[in-house]
């Protein structure tokens, strides 16, 4: 894949997901809104029917007196009339029952008078007293009835309403049956929330509270209210009914979350595999380069052992030189190194795609890893001097028994000292040291060479990966050596570090776990 087109394709697919996420995101704002709009709506319409009850509560009270009769300014009870006085000795006893019935548009009235008398009767005055206090009685209920139907006449309930409507809003407002009011409506509508409310007079300009819940104090949040008595005679006055709720936003959080959790796990899964893909198809692209790079490298190298072998035989075949034994044994030398040259090549190859199957089996036992390396530092030495290098040892561990795959891992250190000999600045100096720190052996190899970059130091043990140096075919290799290296260490549950600066040298510190007694 071009480089024009991955980032066509990374371009459109950012755009497909930014389009979504737009999208996602005001379909959730539109239903956070749907949801709170419903929410005031039940709030308002709540209020509403509070108002309504409070109405309602005042009309009934205007109907109850009316029923009873108690008119305004007047009494319904008649007072003690002494029907019979007291005068003399005797026993006389009287029982009179007086009921008063009628319909009419406004609802029915009863009226009924029961009057017992157990007294002493002497003679016939007293009868004549007690005629005269039945006549008062009777002129009572006259009176009474007269009045009863001039008030019907003149005045109906309503009539009595607007003078309980001159009450004083306190009066008015029974805040029991406010209190009892606002909770079945609350109820009623599904509105199972905390709540607070107050009742507030604005007159003359000055907002004070009539009453209110305990804590009433909605700082900065959302208020709902509701005029009160708006069907007065006297037309409407400025009280009004407030309600909030002090857990209102996580209410509506809560009641949207069913919309917005999923919404918000499939965006953020969609963003997540987006990411992955573009990181699979960028490193994708990367290992395609670093395969051709190691390509490259691989015909590079394979291809100049090749031809000397070629040339020598094409030698030895055309007779165009002089067979000497002398000539024939320094062609067959020449045949023979590059003929191993070519195998340690082949054989490197091989060995990763061993380890990329994970079919690379290690025979582990406890080896003294100083005399080890002194092996290796005795047979490396010959190479260095031929450098005009310096090759230096310090095995100064005093607990060097390690426990792994000795030929393993003296193959790592001769992978570390062939890089530092391939990359030496001029004349190789190069040491190689063990020591104890904490529960490890430590195997360190520092040279002089050009060093790494820092920002390369977290790529150089990637497969075919090498470090840009302008020219890919000056220093020979296929990128697996560090790979090799890192692998093995790995492997013996081993640490590796790198210490490296351009033109400063580079030290590599292996380090393996102590035998635990």
């Amino acid at each position: 894949m071009s480089r024009k087109m991955l980032v066509t394709l990374i371009v459109l697919m950012a755009l497909v997901l930014s389009g979504l996420i737009l999208i996602q995101t005001n379909l959730i704002k539109t239903a956070s809104d749907i949801r709170e709009e419903q929410f005031d709506q039940m709030v308002s319409s709540g209020l509403k029917r509070v108002v309504d009850l409070l109405e309602l509560h005042e009309e009934r009270l205007a109907r109850e007196s009316v029923r009873l009769g108690r008119l305004p300014g007047t009494s319904s009870n008649p007072g003690n009339l002494n029907i019979f006085p007291r005068q003399g000795s005797g026993q006389v006893s009287g029982s009179f029952r007086f009921r008063y019935s009628e319909n009419n548009i406004y609802g029915n009235f009863q009226e009924e008078f029961q009057i017992i008398i157990i007294d002493s009767v002497q003679n016939e005055q007293n009868n004549e007293e007690s005629i005269t206090s039945f006549e008062k009685l009777n002129e009572f209920n006259l009176e009474q009835e007269r009045l009863r139907q001039n008030w019907l006449k003149d005045m109906n309930w309503r009539n009595y309403e607007i003078q309980l409507e001159s009450r004083t809003l306190r009066e008015r407002i029974d805040s029991v049956f406010l209190a009892e009011g606002m909770a079945s409506t609350f109820e009623g509508l599904g509105i199972d929330l905390e709540y607070k409310y107050a009742i507030r007079s604005a007159n003359q300009g000055q907002d004070k509270f009539i009453l209110a819940s305990p804590d009433y104090n909605p700082s900065r949040k959302k208020e709902y209210y509701s005029l009160l008595f708006p069907y007065d005679f006297d037309g409407q006055q400025p009280n009004y009914l407030y309600v909030y709720f002090p857990k209102r936003r996580g209410y509506l959080l809560r009641a949207t979350g069913f919309t917005i959790i999923p919404t918000i796990i499939l965006t953020s899964l969609l963003i997540a595999i987006f990411a992955y893909a573009i990181m699979i198809i960028l490193r994708q692209k990367k290992l395609s380069m670093i395969k051709n790079d190691f390509i490259n490298n691989m015909t590079h190298e394979l291809k100049t052992p090749i031809s000397t072998i070629s040339l020598a035989s094409q030698m030895l075949e055309d007779g165009s030189i002089t067979n000497t034994p002398k000539t024939i044994e320094h062609i067959s030398r020449v045949i023979n190194q590059e003929s191993k040259r070519l195998s340690f090549q082949v054989e490197k190859v091989l060995q990763m795609a061993v380890f990329n199957e994970g079919r690379l089996k290690l025979k582990f036992k406890e080896f003294d890893i100083n005399q080890s390396l002194r092996t290796v530092v005795n047979n490396f030495e010959l190479r260095i001097k031929n450098k005009n290098g310096i090759l230096h040892s310090e095995f100064i561990a005093d607990d060097p028994v390690v426990k792994g795959d000795e030929v393993h891992l003296t193959n790592v250190v001769f992978n570390l000292l062939d890089n530092a000999v391939k990359y030496s600045n001029g004349e190789p100096e190069i040491t190689v040291s063990t020591y104890n720190k904490s529960d490890h052996v430590v195997i360190a190899v520092k040279d002089n060479g050009i060093g790494i970059a820092k920002e390369y130091h977290a790529q150089i043990f990637d497969r075919f990966y090498r470090v840009p140096t302008g020219n890919v075919h000056d220093v020979k290799g296929f990128g697996l050596g560090l790979s090799y290296v890192k692998k093995i260490v790995d492997l013996h549950n081993g640490k590796i570090k790198v210490d490296s600066a351009v033109n400063k040298g580079t030290k590599f510190s292996i380090l393996l776990p102590k035998i635990k007694k």
